[in-house]
């Protein structure tokens, strides 16, 4: 989504084609750039370590489509990485060098433009993209056509309609493993809800075919003042959660939650939930790291940052394993398309608690 301010202030296209190009030789990248020195400690907590940053995407163009605006990220059935933007853009990134090599502009079959916020790839290989606006959970083809969309409750959706806020609704998704089970992320708090609880809606795979039906709906506690900015699946059936917020003149608050569903309430029928409510069981959640925490690694910021490797960031997506059986974490930051951000990789590796 584009830049909101916290309350600790006071608080892509019509024509659906895809654009392959060959990336230019002055944007060439030998992949995520390693901007520390050997000898530098990579922690962010006793959880998670920082292995390097890149800004090689910020302020680059791909067919004369600015690579910008970066608010989801997922891996496709063939490795490559996918990266949708807010602005309506879906972009193909190599997955090594992680250098952008297509676009592909989201629409509705009318033309609207789609306000994608977080995507995943369906085992028959469809791709499933949030729509902020509407809110929705859409399925589109490879090729970008617009196929059909999930069922919402009510509840979900933007006033008057439902109890959500324009601008504050699906900006999270992952698929659990076994493709049975997908999740998306609410921004905001509903109205009438505590300040601080964002809801979870899940989909159940419909028997082997290729629909979902709406599943268990859970509540998330955020930190104060921060909203949940993405989610992804860990591979063992806990999700990470994102968190961000902004405060002006002070800079972004960026958090990595575990989240555990399991023994969490079914809260589909519950009218309102606040933390510490009787007889509702939160999600659990254990905090993995606070970005600022982290080392800068040599960063550079365009504006105030507690620390200057901090910017907007939206999207985290699991890159793979180490030896050692750590989770490899790639983040990417939205610049909302102004001057004065950086569109910015991240590559992080947690040990995550058992379950």
């Amino acid at each position: 989504m584009r830049l909101r301010l916290s309350p600790l202030a006071a608080s892509l296209l019509s024509a659906v084609a895809s654009i392959a190009v060959a990336v230019p030789s002055a944007q060439a990248t030998t992949g995520i750039a390693h901007n520390h020195p050997s000898s530098t400690s990579h922690a962010c907590s006793r959880w998670t370590d920082i292995d390097s940053f890149s800004d090689h995407l910020d302020k680059t163009t791909l067919a004369g489509v600015p690579v910008s605006e970066l608010s989801g990220l997922t891996h496709d059935t063939d490795g490559r990485l996918l990266a949708v933007a807010d602005n309506s853009y879906l972009f193909t990134l190599d997955a090594r060098t992680k250098q952008p090599v297509s676009v592909l502009p989201l629409a509705y079959p009318d033309g609207a433009r789609v306000d994608s916020e977080a995507i995943a790839v369906d085992r028959d290989g469809t791709l499933l993209i949030t729509d902020e606006t509407q809110p929705s959970i859409n399925r589109f083809t490879r090729a970008g056509r617009f196929v059909g969309s999930l069922p919402v409750p009510d509840v979900l959706k933007v006033a008057p309609v439902g109890r959500a806020t324009h601008n504050l609704t699906f900006e999270g998704m992952a698929l659990l493993p076994g493709s049975r089970t997908l999740v998306a992320s609410m921004e905001g708090s509903l109205s009438g809800d505590g300040a601080d609880i964002r809801r979870l809606q899940t989909w159940q795979r419909v028997g082997h075919s290729d629909s979902f039906r709406l599943g268990p709906q859970y509540a998330f506690e955020d930190d104060e003042g921060l909203d949940i900015s993405d989610i992804t699946s860990t591979g063992d059936g806990r999700l990470l959660v994102l968190e961000r917020g902004y405060t002006p003149n002070v800079g972004n608050t960026v958090r990595l939650y575990l989240a555990d569903l399991r023994h969490a309430t079914d809260v589909t029928g519950t009218q309102t939930v606040a933390a510490g409510q009787r007889g509702v069981r939160l999600i659990k959640r254990t905090l993995l790291a606070d970005i600022a925490n982290c080392p800068s690694l040599g960063a550079t910021t365009k504006q105030p940052q507690p620390n200057p490797l901090l910017d907007n960031i939206e999207g985290v997506t699991v890159a793979g394993h180490t030896r050692d059986g750590r989770v490899k974490l790639l983040l990417v930051s939205d610049d909302n398309g102004r001057s004065t951000q950086t569109t910015r990789l991240y590559s992080l590796s947690a040990r995550l608690p058992r379950p």
